[in-house]
């Protein structure tokens, strides 16, 4: 890459007005676009090459590059196709409720904010549990 496509790319980075926003997300327009598309609550590595295919995108084009009309097409596949941001987040937390309202090990385990999924909580589990307390006489 000689140094005026350096500059070019670097200028049309810079001079980017339109923020490409795709799910209700503002996604990054520096950033290729398997990269970008992982902003979006639902969509992981898996799903952005899948739609990248889908669409015939190169995965590694910046966003800012993209047509109007490229970002439409990918913006009406998602809404089509897959459950992303409020929708998925509504449906998680209803699947959560559902179980706990059912009275399930792991509804029980979602309620008193513990590891769901057999981890042991003797020692470890701090994500779930919180910082430890300190227990008055323990050392001695």
């Amino acid at each position: 890459m000689s140094e005026e496509d350096r500059i070019l790319v670097l200028t049309s980075y810079l001079s980017r007005e339109s923020v490409a926003r795709i799910a209700g997300v503002n996604i990054p327009t520096g950033k290729p676009v398997f990269i970008s598309l992982r902003y979006i609550y639902g969509i992981g590595p898996v799903k952005a090459k899948e739609i990248c295919e889908k669409l015939r995108l190169d995965p590694g084009r910046r966003v800012f590059s993209l047509t109007e009309k490229e970002v439409l097409g990918i913006r009406e596949l998602i809404d089509k196709d897959y459950k992303v941001e409020g929708d998925l987040r509504r449906e998680v937390t209803m699947s959560k409720k559902r179980l706990m309202d059912l009275g399930t090990y792991r509804g029980l385990r979602h309620r008193k904010n513990l590891p769901v999924r057999g981890q042991r909580t003797h020692t470890n589990a701090r994500t779930r549990r919180g910082r430890a307390k300190a227990i008055m006489g323990k050392k001695g």
